[in-house]
């Protein structure tokens, strides 16, 4: 094939690929915080603390994630086609790759939330901050620069998820990579689609850990200072106070 013939093919081809992993993307991080963020709460000692509801979700999120996505994908081909009314194309590609990727960012999520210090938590506690505000004021605003480059490798993996939705009619760079390169033997077409991939991926992880970086000089490091100021609703003079982070 000539260049001015595959050229409007990848064109789209890497739309559908953005729209496929925006969607995902999107889903998986509403999803998955505050999935990860009530795995911490509920653990031992957690805010929450819970042992069954943690077990249970842990299992579930264990599962979900120890499952290929090609069989996932499979095995979700009914509720896709309950939720967009056909199993193939972009729209009904997304429902299982933001399932597939709810779980994996929900641990990255809980991974990064456990590295934020415990004595800030106390400190909310201890001037009656309620486990909203300590969520809120303490947990999501600490872990912002690892909860990033969680992000950032979710983005990364749909990327991948993407590309093995389009070998069984999703779309995206990944049909055009088999259709026309595996079946009728475009090995430059091939290649170029391997380019691709390998140059949004690679901006991609760039633009992640130049946020991530940003967010970790702004915080001080590690734990950034508080300040405090009255809560709402609490008369002047009290000592309840809320802690903030220092921007």
């Amino acid at each position: 094939m000539t260049w001015s013939e595959i050229q409007p093919v990848l064109t789209q081809a890497c739309w559908d690929t953005l729209y496929m992993v925006g969607w995902s993307t999107l889903i998986a991080v509403v999803a998955g915080l505050p999935l990860g963020i009530l795995l911490v709460l509920t653990d031992k000692g957690g805010l929450l603390q819970n042992v069954v509801v943690n077990k249970v979700i842990g299992q579930v999120v264990n599962i979900a994630r120890s499952m290929p996505f090609i069989i996932l994908m499979v095995a979700l081909m009914t509720f896709t086609r309950w939720i967009t009314g056909t199993t193939i194309g972009r729209e009904a590609a997304i429902v299982p790759l933001a399932i597939g990727a709810i779980p994996f960012f929900a641990r990255l999520v809980e991974m990064s939330v456990r590295e934020v210090d415990g004595g800030l938590v106390e400190a909310v506690q201890s001037m009656g901050g309620s486990t909203w505000k300590v969520v809120r004021s303490v947990l999501v605003p600490e872990a912002l620069p690892s909860l990033i480059s969680g992000a950032t490798t979710t983005v990364i993996a749909l990327i991948g998820y993407s590309a093995m939705a389009g070998t069984v009619g999703a779309g995206g760079l990944g049909d055009v990579a088999v259709r026309y390169g595996y079946q009728r033997f475009e090995t430059g077409v091939m290649w170029i689609t391997v380019a691709i991939l390998a140059v949004v991926i690679s901006l991609l992880q760039i633009v992640g850990d130049v946020v991530a970086r940003s967010l970790h000089r702004r915080s001080g490091g590690s734990g950034g200072l508080l300040l405090f100021r009255p809560l709402r609703g609490v008369l002047p003079g009290t000592v309840a106070t809320e802690a903030v982070k220092k921007s």
